[in-house]
């Protein structure tokens, strides 16, 4: 009797699981799964046959092993691991099928290529003085960057304004191009510069703080400055304070020590933490007895500004001083005695005592119609407001505008020096009427009044100042609580002493 290799797999076909199991398993190889069979010849050969055919045997066996060779080296058929799943269940059968394109012999590293990483960004930070083609330079690049970087962009101009504490920062590829500028001009405006086929392409980031209500009380010692930082506001804060009460209080003169003020602002967060102050919300500053509510109010072409509880813009023609200062050192006078010359000579406007490099601001609207520099008056700024008015500013250590230019009012115009025939630091103003010399500390008695809300604006306004105008109140309220329990515990400690 003979048995062809085909009956050889028809025999094994006709086994069932459990005979298979006894002799057969299932074994990992380095290059696949095998079948591996402990006693095959019992299971379907009889023991004479296996006696009188071993050359026929040898070539069965042969056959099979050549089989499995091959089935190893091509991978695994569907119906191999449906074998493997039935002789032993537990072990684990690849997911895909092995193919000959993704084996791989042992110790064979992966050529697969891949992409290659770029570089980190690298920040340089703008210092004073720094241009975009010294910022480029110092990060390794040159000035054609600098122009392809610009004039590709459609931001790309904004790369020429920068200011000292911004960051800029570079990224390069393996081969050191430039292919990416980002400019953090603050911490919610970020402009990315990408070089992409056409060129380099640019997009703004811009992310929107959250908003916080706050408020504080303060006490005038002193100044109005020192009562804002004892009550925790910033120095914008309280200029822009200053600047809303500019038309109705004179801080050089008219503060007295106990005057009060209240402010409600806002805080700005990004991620939880304070960056800056916001605006301010709502007002209140008493003075010598006399209380005056500022309110921050945008109507409806848009337009926003302070209003009193009345609707009358706190915004008058002009501000009653151009400046913070710290006292008048020499005022409005015709028959002065010059203390340079020696001489008695008008002194036709005010001089503001203050320290070098205080902001001066522009006392209204106007255009700018002389500014330069004289062996008298120094560096110096002449303002036009309108056919009637001029305002000029003397003695400068630096001009921030230039013949004219359109300006606004508290717009800064320059700071205070001490250049030309000067004594010491101040601002000397002047204020003029029709080419006349005028006092500026009273003639704005003389001025057009302040601008009030159209009375159809009025309802919306009311509404909209009702809560403010209440939180002002409990401020005042809390705060005179706290001064009368100051003061009754002054005078308790000064009766008690012998």
């Amino acid at each position: 009797m003979e048995v062809e290799i085909s009956d050889t797999f028809n025999i094994l076909a006709a086994l069932n699981t459990t005979q298979i199991s006894k002799t057969m398993s299932v074994a990992k190889h380095p290059l696949g799964y095998v079948i591996t069979c402990d006693n095959l010849l019992s299971l379907f050969l009889p023991q004479l046959f296996r006696q009188r055919n071993r050359v026929l045997i040898g070539v069965v066996v042969t056959a099979v092993a050549v089989g499995t060779l091959l089935q190893t080296l091509t991978g695994p058929t569907q119906q191999d691991i449906e074998w493997a799943s039935l002789t032993n269940p537990t072990r684990i059968i690849p997911e895909t099928l092995v193919t000959s394109s993704n084996i791989r012999p042992p110790g064979l590293r992966d050529t697969t290529p891949t992409a290659p990483k770029l570089p980190s960004w690298v920040d340089q930070e703008v210092k004073s003085g720094d241009t975009p083609s010294l910022i480029f330079k110092r990060a390794g690049f040159n000035d054609q960057d600098v122009h392809d970087v610009i004039s590709q962009s459609q931001d790309g101009k904004s790369l020429e304004k920068i200011f000292p504490g911004q960051t800029i920062a570079f990224q390069a590829d393996t081969s050191g191009s430039l292919v990416g500028v980002r400019h953090t001009k603050s911490q919610l405006e970020t402009v990315t510069y990408l070089r992409s086929d056409s060129g380099f392409e640019s997009r703004v980031e811009v992310r929107a703080p959250e908003s916080r209500e706050a408020w504080t009380t303060g006490v005038i010692t002193s100044s109005l400055f020192l009562a804002g930082k004892e009550a925790g506001l910033s120095q914008s804060m309280i200029l822009d304070m200053a600047n809303i009460f500019g038309g109705v209080v004179d801080f050089a003169l008219d503060p007295r020590r106990g005057d009060t003020l209240q402010l409600v602002f806002e805080e700005l967060y990004i991620n939880g933490e304070k960056f800056k102050d916001g605006e301010i919300i709502a007002a209140s500053f008493t003075n010598q007895g006399e209380t005056f509510n500022a309110f921050r109010y945008t109507d409806s072409n848009g337009d926003t500004n302070y209003y009193n509880e009345e609707g009358v813009s706190m915004r008058k023609s002009f501000l009653m001083a151009p400046l913070d200062f710290t006292r008048i050192s020499s005022d409005f006078n015709m028959k002065r005695f010059h203390p340079i010359y020696k001489i008695t000579r008008p002194h036709r406007g005010t001089d503001y005592s203050a320290p070098t490099g205080t902001p001066v601001y522009a006392a209204g609207d106007g255009r700018v119609e002389e500014a330069g520099y004289s062996g008298t008056m120094g560096n110096f700024v002449v303002i036009q407001h309108g056919d009637q008015y001029a305002t000029k500013y003397l003695h400068l250590q630096k001009r921030m505008v230039n013949v004219g230019q359109r300006v606004s009012q508290s717009q800064v115009i320059g700071t205070v020096g001490s250049t030309g025939a000067a004594t010491g630091p101040h601002l000397h103003y002047e204020f003029l009427v029709n080419g006349e010399h005028h006092n500026p500390r009273t003639i704005y008695k003389d001025l057009p009044k302040a601008l009030k809300l159209p009375e159809q604006e009025m309802a919306n306004f009311r509404q909209s100042i009702n809560r403010a105008n209440f939180q002002l109140a409990v401020l005042r309220s809390s705060n005179q609580v706290a001064m009368n329990d100051t003061a009754g515990s002054k005078a308790a400690s000064t009766q008690l002493e012998p």
